[in-house]
């Protein structure tokens, strides 16, 4: 196995290092790269540390991930006299447009249908015209909006801390339903078959209609379900801080196996080429039959993985508390 760690100083420069250009294969528009949450995408990966083609500097501490459509990248900020997300020309770094918000925004924005949809902890999720990031319409909750939303068919999808899943029209902003759980909804939606899959601090992973919103079942864990589900194979995979991955089937919520770490599951995890990778509080990153739920193998760091590995051109990308960003192979 070869490894390649990088220390985390640049952030989001570092997903641009060492590429002379990005392909549209290559665009990364939401968090984990697709709807289905797979966190895989065809493109290119630097292979090397060739050079740093650009950095931006913020005020402060960027926690949104950023996700790359349209020939931009785009991502949140935390910093009281800066709330807001950032839009960034790919190939410049120059700034193209930011907009302001009232609180942090740690939620990871998705771009589709000419639009960026984001959260925000001043309770809103908002959607901004993704050229010139004027504000299309804004969407209140009773809470902090950290959950990243996935959009699909003319629907957003997106957690709140208010114990709500909401499902929102694209053009609109208008609500078409939402469904209510037992905890504060930090995990990501998953959207696949006609079902939103995701993870309450209830316990619960839950399965909804994305018609009616009527729960087709859930599945109880022992612990808080902060890791955002992966769909593929016909099965939903997540992690809890019960310090369990489970894999269940996507139709009937019962479980097909699930695999113990020796730490809470916060990381989301990425299914491909029959693997599913994923992270640890116990320091490790995991790789495990997509089947069988067996350990393929581990590689350990020095502090807690809570980083949702991304997987591209034969290699796995991930982060570690250990201040590396590692790239395996």
């Amino acid at each position: 196995m070869k490894v390649t760690k990088l220390c985390t100083v640049f952030f989001l420069a570092i997903t641009l290092i060492g590429c002379d250009k990005l392909h549209s294969p290559g665009n990364w528009p939401t968090f984990r790269g697709n709807v289905q949450h797979t966190g895989y995408n065809s493109g290119n990966a630097p292979r090397k540390l060739s050079k740093l083609m650009w950095k931006f500097k913020t005020e402060n501490g960027v926690v949104s991930s950023p996700v790359v459509a349209d020939g931009m990248v785009f991502f949140g900020i935390c910093v009281n006299s800066d709330n807001g997300l950032y839009a960034v020309d790919v190939k410049t770094g120059q700034e193209k447009w930011k907009f302001k918000t009232k609180d942090f925004v740690e939620s990871i924005p998705a771009v589709a249908d000419g639009m960026v949809f984001f959260g925000s902890d001043d309770y809103y999720l908002y959607a901004l015209d993704v050229k010139t990031g004027q504000e299309k319409w804004k969407f209140k909750t009773e809470f902090i909006v950290e959950s990243s939303p996935a959009v699909a068919d003319g629907i957003v999808y997106f957690g709140s801390c208010d114990n709500y899943l909401y499902a929102v029209d694209v053009k609109t902003g208008q609500e078409k339903w939402k469904f209510k759980t037992e905890g504060a909804v930090y995990s990501s939606p998953a959207v696949a078959d006609k079902m939103v899959y995701f993870g309450s601090c209830d316990d619960y992973l839950y399965a909804v209609d994305v018609k009616t919103g009527q729960e087709k079942w859930k599945f109880k864990t022992e612990g808080n379900v902060v890791s955002s589900p992966a769909v593929a194979d016909g099965m939903v995979f997540f992690g809890s801080v019960d310090n369990y991955l489970y894999a269940v089937d996507v139709k009937t919520g019962q479980e097909k196996w699930k695999f113990k770490t020796n730490g809470d599951i916060d990381s989301s995890p990425a299914v491909v080429d029959r693997m599913v990778f994923f992270g640890s509080d116990d320091g490790y990153l995991y790789a495990v039959d997509v089947k069988t739920g067996r350990e393929k193998w581990k590689f350990k760091t020095e502090g807690m993985v809570n980083s949702s590995p991304a997987v591209a051109d034969g290699m796995v990308f991930f982060g570690s508390h250990d201040n590396y960003l590692y790239a395996v192979k």
